[in-house]
């Protein structure tokens, strides 16, 4: 069977009006409640428990909840009745999916629950059943179509679920102020940790692979310069190393085109006498999109003093994930 272009966009349809079916002012007061609730509970994990395709979305928004500065786990609700209860302590809260609202082993687990004084935040479709009625917070949802032909497996009510333990992190990672050097220490891996934490002078190129000359050398030289690092760029300084200038072999291929004789030409006279530079400690990401925004194929870089630190190459942020 091939899959036809209207039947993905149908499907995508239903989904995307399941999740316009809860924005309304009830959804966001209730997500602000949450968020309160959460806040105030400052030293405390959050426990995130749901039952089959509710348990899967749950350990999804556990893992968001941590990945933005809200420490959180997932827990069974069949096996916290067989122990893992243990992981909870005074200071918890716990936040509860289940669409239908029918979570038969929550039961059992209630007397505990309560006596920790543990707050419940419930996500569910049916205020009136048991998980509705047990909620401290009661966050209400909607999807009236699965995306299921049949309208049977979970599909735009697990859409629905996933948004809203978004809307719930990221608005409660807004509360709390995080700024992006909180989000480095918690994402010191991968691009998004790089995107975040790297700063332009551990990526450049320094010492012998930062190519540049000093002023009163020739463009000749200034050649010779390029092509041995394969920059095509070399930076020009004076004699207390700050930076005078910069040329590229661009420069020098419209130049030949009105000067034949340029490569004798002192590189002052030519260069370009106020390049634009980036500071050694801007965020490597930042250079990235300068890169792309100007099409530059490289940048000098400057210490806070003026002074050349090195040279920041396209290909030095391809390598690390953050150009392209």
């Amino acid at each position: 069977m091939k899959v036809k272009l209207r039947t993905v966009k149908e499907i995508l349809s239903i989904e995307k009006r399941a999740i316009e079916e809860n924005i309304n002012p009830a959804f966001v007061s209730a997500i602000q409640k949450s968020v309160n609730l959460l806040f105030k509970r400052k030293t405390g994990k959050i426990a995130v428990m749901g039952l089959g395709k509710s348990g899967l979305v749950a350990k999804k928004i556990a893992a968001t909840l941590s990945s933005t500065g809200n420490p959180a786990f997932f827990i069974h609700p069949g096996e916290a009745a067989h122990g893992d209860i243990g992981m909870l302590n005074k200071g918890d809260s716990i936040i509860a999916l289940s669409f239908s609202g029918e979570i038969m082993e929550l039961a059992s687990l209630l007397p505990l629950i309560k006596k920790l004084r543990i707050p419940i935040i419930s996500i569910t479709a049916r205020p009136e059943s048991a998980l509705g009625k047990i909620a401290d917070c009661l966050i209400p949802i909607k999807a009236s179509k699965q995306a299921c032909p049949f309208n049977h497996a979970p599909t735009s009510s697990t859409t629905v679920m996933m948004v809203t333990g978004d809307a719930i992190a990221i608005t409660l990672m807004q509360k709390k102020k995080l700024q992006a050097r909180d989000l480095a220490l918690l994402h010191p891996g991968g691009v998004l940790g790089k995107k975040l934490s790297m700063q332009v002078r551990d990526i450049m190129r320094k010492g012998k692979e930062s190519p540049e000359l000093k002023k009163g050398s020739s463009v000749k030289k200034a050649l010779f310069e390029m092509t041995r690092s394969r920059l095509g760029a070399v930076s020009i300084i004076d004699k207390n190393r700050k930076l005078a200038g910069f040329f590229t072999d661009g420069d020098l291929r419209r130049l030949m085109q009105e000067k034949p004789d340029v490569l004798n030409e002192k590189i002052e006279n030519v260069m370009t006498k106020k390049p634009f530079t980036v500071l050694d400690t801007t965020p490597a990401w930042k250079v990235a999109e300068i890169m792309n925004r100007r099409n530059f194929d490289n940048i000098p870089v400057v210490d806070k003093s003026g002074k050349l630190a090195g040279i920041i190459d396209e290909r030095d942020l391809l390598r690390e994930g953050l150009a392209g």
